[in-house]
């Protein structure tokens, strides 16, 4: 992985409209990235939407909105969690401008019967819809706002690739016990916050 220094002088490349740095960027999160779309492009919208045009779009307003100075990326880690909710808000997009009155994908008629997944299949499908990512990467964008510590904000960026609370506790050097409340007291606030939209 980059040092801070290595990873802020790529963004200072970046922001200035360098392709080698644009490509170190592309390399490095494209293929997690196009699998992030696939799973929240399912069902119908797969026949409608390619997820590689999903990412690509993510990209280019990565791109431009960061050479116009609107981000400030401390890590790879928080570069990746940008990229997530950028992705995940273009599914949403993509997916509202097919489910609009005048395009409702259950107007369209499928040809062949065996192409419509089954009723248990869509039961045991429990990736959320985009309009479900979009709400969950809103109320994470506003947990991330209301921590304050920066060891904290990490655990939080660590939780969501993945890490385990050893893992996590590992790679920040604190106490796994700490690590284990705090993502504790996160997701209580994110089952409250998910409550509140029901």
């Amino acid at each position: 992985m980059a040092t801070d220094d290595s990873f802020a002088n790529l963004m200072s490349r970046l922001q200035c409209g360098d392709d080698a740095a644009a490509r170190a960027v592309f390399t490095r999160f494209t293929h997690r990235l196009v699998g992030l779309a696939k799973k929240h492009l399912s069902g119908r919208l797969a026949v409608k939407v390619d997820p590689e045009d999903v990412v690509q779009s993510a990209y280019k307003s990565f791109f431009q909105r960061h050479q116009g100075g609107n981000f400030d990326i401390a890590s790879w880690d928080g570069l990746w969690g940008l990229m997530t909710v950028i992705t995940l808000r273009k599914c949403a997009d993509r997916a509202a401008y097919f489910r609009s009155e005048k395009r409702q994908l259950n107007r369209e008629v499928i040809a062949s019967a065996d192409s419509t997944p089954a009723a248990w299949q869509l039961a045991v499908d429990r990736d959320p819809i985009p309009e479900e990512a979009v709400i969950l990467s809103e109320a994470v964008e506003d947990l991330f706002q209301t921590l304050s510590d920066p060891d904290e904000q990490a655990i939080l960026e660590l939780s969501l690739q993945g890490f385990t609370a050893i893992e996590v506790s590992e790679k920040l050097g604190r106490a796994e016990r700490s690590v284990r409340r705090l993502r504790e007291r996160i997701r209580k606030r994110l089952e409250r916050d998910c409550h509140s939209f029901e």
